[in-house]
């Protein structure tokens, strides 16, 4: 967790809006390393590459054997959340593949989500801080992020407050939550828990070609806030192909069952990305995969990735989409990718009564 002094936050709390602003005119030429900037808490960086666990609808032995092999072949992040209700089976996959790779938990990034029932006081976050840990079987998380920017209470009320349950994060053991952010944060509401005065490590967010969110991003590196990219393969995830889900009530139950809650934004209009003849015709050009393409894409923007699948041969080619090498004009054209199929697939505001996403893209 960054402390900025008091000038510093004064100057970025008066500045937020200039930098999106400034951004969407002035893109900036994001970083090409491989790893993004350790903290300095970290045993090792937040790879640019990790292993998604989001609607891995597998049987908890698949799902064990799934993220088991994905740390047998190199990857080093799993990216969990107590909604996706896999984190049993994503962490008997951890502790398996850590064995099969001969390595310790600190050669591991493990990020996990705060769900929305369990936002607000101090003790309400621990609880929920608890049962991830006890699921996963570990003594502490590499990051901690609060899932959604909107929470309900045991009773079915709506608690808003998401600056009381980022305070609540601050207030975490540090030894057993190393990094704390935040996930699908409007501007305005990323503003909230800036002015706390301890930056969020990591904001992560749908990113993907048909969701670039130029001018977003670089406000995050202006910052000095990392982003990573969920969904970065875009409506290839099966949930965004689904019917809308039916009307939720607001029992606690309903909320903590996870595989109703997201759905389409809207119909997709635009062709599965990874079928999208620009993609195709890229993928063909430079011996990689659409996948990879798309993967290597928002890498080079500096962007963590951790796409999901269960087949282990697309496990191991997500994997080398590093090696996937992109020419300015390829840029060029994925730019009019996201311009001329601008979607975003994940909005669960309408269902839920909220709104989410004030003043981004695709909303």
């Amino acid at each position: 967790m960054q402390i900025i002094d008091i000038l510093s936050l004064a100057f970025l709390l008066s500045n937020v809006n200039a930098l999106y602003l400034s951004a969407e005119q002035h893109p900036i030429t994001p970083p090409s390393s491989p790893l993004l900037p350790p903290s300095r808490k970290q045993s090792i960086p937040q790879p640019l590459i990790g292993f998604g666990t989001w609607n891995l609808n597998l049987s908890p032995e698949n799902t064990t054997g799934a993220v088991a092999y994905a740390i047998e072949i190199g990857y080093r992040q799993i990216d969990c959340a107590a909604a996706y209700g896999n984190e049993v089976a994503v962490g008997q996959g951890i502790k398996e593949g850590l064995k099969r790779a001969g390595l310790k938990r600190e050669d591991l990034w493990v990020t996990s989500k705060l769900w929305n029932d369990h936002h607000g006081s101090y003790e309400n976050v621990e609880k929920g801080l608890n049962q991830t840990l006890q699921d996963l079987d570990l003594e502490y998380l590499d990051l901690y992020l609060i899932h959604w920017p909107i929470g309900f209470l045991s009773n079915g009320t709506k608690n808003p407050d998401h600056v009381q349950t980022y305070k609540s994060m601050i207030s975490l053991p540090k030894s057993r939550v190393l990094n704390i952010g935040v996930s699908n944060f409007s501007p305005l509401q990323l503003k909230n828990v800036v002015s706390t005065g301890t930056m969020p490590h990591t904001h992560q967010m749908e990113l993907h070609p048909y969701l670039q969110q130029s001018a977003w991003v670089a406000t995050h590196k202006a910052l000095g806030i990392k982003v990573t990219a969920y969904s970065p393969l875009g409506n290839t995830n099966p949930t965004y192909q689904s019917s809308p889900s039916p009307a939720l009530s607001s029992s606690s139950s309903s909320w903590t069952s996870w595989i109703s809650l997201f759905r389409p934004s809207s119909k997709p209009k635009a062709p599965p990305l990874l079928q999208n003849p620009i993609l195709l015709d890229i993928a063909e050009q430079r011996n990689c995969t659409p996948a990879q393409v798309a993967l290597k894409w928002n890498m080079g923007r500096g962007i963590s990735v951790i796409p999901k699948s269960s087949h282990e041969e697309w496990i191991k080619e997500n994997l080398h989409a590093e090696e996937c090498e992109l020419t300015h004009a390829d840029l060029t054209k994925l730019r009019f990718v996201g311009r001329k199929w601008l979607s975003r697939f994940n909005n669960p505001g309408e269902e839920w009564g909220v709104t989410l996403f004030e003043g981004l893209d695709g909303v």
